[in-house]
């Protein structure tokens, strides 16, 4: 009889294992979209001169964000983890310089960065909701 209900036992975890296991961070889209707005806002404030960082809303973004992963069940040091993996950064960065081609970054030219922060913060995009200009 123990043997019988060790193996319902051993069945029910196994059957809900898949169940309780995490999609990987970079599956997530709010996790990507959130990194590359980031990545997009970093390289538009580190161009143009006229653009920085509300550093405030760059920090309570992140911190929702972690709070949106703890509550998926994701600990620190996997999120810690995902944010240094140089993969992902390589991702990441590759995702950015996509979107900010897309919206008329040309490398050299720093004014098409300008333009396209002004333009993201006039949208109100999360990119954009991250800088602030003085143009």
């Amino acid at each position: 009889m123990t043997k019988f209900i060790s193996a319902i036992a051993l069945m029910a975890a196994l059957t809900a294992s898949p169940a309780l296991a995490l999609e990987p961070l970079n599956k997530d889209a709010r996790v990507t979209e959130s990194l590359v707005a980031v990545r997009v806002g970093d390289t538009i404030r580190n161009t143009c001169p006229s653009i920085s960082a509300k550093m405030f809303t760059v920090l309570a973004k992140w911190n929702d964000l972690k709070s949106y992963l703890r509550d998926k069940g994701y600990t620190e040091d996997e999120v810690e983890a995902f944010r240094k993996n140089k993969v992902e950064k390589a991702r990441i960065k590759g995702l950015a310089a996509e979107y900010l081609a897309k919206a008329g970054a040309v490398e050299g030219d720093v004014e098409s960065y300008c333009k396209v922060g002004r333009d993201e913060i006039a949208k109100g995009t999360l990119a954009g909701s991250l800088l602030r200009s003085y143009k």
